[in-house]
């Protein structure tokens, strides 16, 4: 009887320890080292925020035409309100009508029309994420102008043409009569409340908006702050832990066995190259301009306000500019206001780019200063010696950056106007009219 029990009970112990040992292997989770914590494993490098397509492709301008006159704005938070708006319609019956064009200009600049100006080419599928288009596949095509034919208002529905100015091919679609009866109420009918402009034909084929008054901004002065140059090495080398860093007399250096990153601090740029990876090819815009966007999100690179400001198929470049709060765009000839990338395949080639921030604004340093009129910058470009219309590109107002010439630490931003002629941008400041302007000869 007594070996009985002992046996039972050796017997209920060896279950017992069977289930314990069953139940531990089924809920067993191997406590593996966490593969962020792993230093051969990239991490993700954030220098600053992320940004979406409509925050880095945005129009510079919007022009309405109304009774043979002109007015425009090129404030950032009236030309949201009008993408805001545009963004909820519904765009439908996409289809190529350059071949049906009969009056170019009129089309584009005709009485009736809201012309929404965008700096440079930009790719239909790309912007598709700002925009409604219908329709799961539409036509491959740039643009750089959106008119809205307000004329057409109250009809059954509205039209909207997609313009590229440097081939004038044109694309038109249609919107219900709801969304432009909304458009002409809330935007067009108020458009001679802007200032005005005039019409320069350049050429046949381009005609530039200035404003016919002078024109109102301030000088501003920036505490820059500096970007960590650890995370952009972190962000652009394959494997960080194979990069050497070398202190250079005015700045520092990284580089592994194929690339290079350089920070300059006297020129407050950084400048990385990968000569492995260029690449002849010529390659579709929406793939170029997409992979440049995505390039500077992964690392959070948008350290402040950046748009879309040229591309380069050939070249396989895409450049962004900074711009003001209120619109303006920067200009520095040592490039510290642009992102400039170069792609060779799916790999950067090169990116170059400031390594500071204009975060911390010294208010107490603002300054008004009147700019002249289009027509007295206009007229400076006129007089001068072997000018030629058809070279002149565009003009617009903007801002010089620059070191302050008492603090050397801080990054002045003075208004002035700007013009492209024959490719290259140049600058007429308020000096220069008494003097040569800068590019010209």
């Amino acid at each position: 009887m007594r070996y009985e029990t002992i046996k039972s009970i050796i017997l209920t112990f060896l279950v017992a320890v069977s289930i314990l040992l069953t139940w531990n292997l089924w809920t067993y989770q191997p406590n593996y080292e966490s593969m962020g914590s792993n230093n051969n494993t990239l991490k993700e490098v954030t220098v600053s925020e992320k940004q979406e397509v409509q925050k880095i492709i945005r129009p510079d301008q919007v022009l309405f035409h109304i009774n043979e006159r002109h007015y425009g704005t090129t404030n950032s938070a009236e030309l949201e309100q009008i993408i805001k708006e545009i963004s909820k319609w519904s765009i439908f019956d996409l289809k190529n009508f350059t071949n049906k064009v009969e009056n170019y200009n009129d089309l584009v600049h005709g009485s009736g029309n809201a012309e929404i100006v965008f700096p440079v080419d930009v790719p239909i599928e790309l912007y598709r994420s700002v925009i409604n288009i219908e329709g799961r596949k539409i036509p491959s095509f740039n643009f750089d102008r959106i008119i809205v034919n307000v004329g057409n208002s109250g009809k059954e529905n509205g039209i909207v043409y997609f313009v590229s100015t440097g081939n004038q091919q044109v694309y038109v679609a249609h919107i219900s009569a709801a969304n432009l009866n909304a458009f002409n109420k809330n935007f067009f009918k108020g458009g001679s409340q802007y200032p005005r402009y005039f019409a320069y034909k350049a050429t046949s084929k381009r005609t530039i908006f200035l404003p016919e008054e002078e024109t109102k901004m301030s000088t501003y002065k920036y505490w820059p702050i500096t970007l960590d140059s650890e995370d952009f090495k972190k962000a652009l080398f394959d494997d960080p832990s194979f990069v050497q860093k070398s202190v250079l007399t005015n700045g520092e250096e990284y580089t592994n066995d194929s690339s290079k990153l350089t920070i300059n601090y006297d020129k407050n740029m950084l400048s990385y190259v990968n000569p492995t990876t260029e690449d002849n090819s010529v390659e579709k815009s929406y793939d170029l301009v997409k992979r440049s966007i995505d390039f500077v999100n992964e690392h959070g690179g948008w350290s402040d306000e950046y748009r879309y400001v040229a591309k380069d198929e050939y070249k396989r470049s895409v450049t962004f500019r900074l711009y003001s709060k209120d619109g303006y765009p920067v200009f520095n000839n040592l490039g510290m206001s642009e992102i400039y990338e170069v792609w060779g395949g799916n790999k950067i080639n090169k990116y170059i780019r400031p390594n500071i921030a204009l975060e911390l604004k010294l208010t107490t340093e603002a300054k008004s200063v009147t700019q002249p009129s289009g027509y007295t910058a206009l007229e400076f470009l006129q007089n001068k010696r072997n000018f030629k219309p058809e070279l002149l590109e565009q003009m617009v107002l903007g801002y010089r950056m620059e070191r302050d010439a008492d603090e050397s630490r801080l990054i002045l931003l003075e208004p002035a106007w700007f013009y492209r002629y024959d490719n290259k941008w140049g600058l007429i400041t308020l000096e220069d009219l008494g003097g040569p302007a800068h590019g010209l000869e």
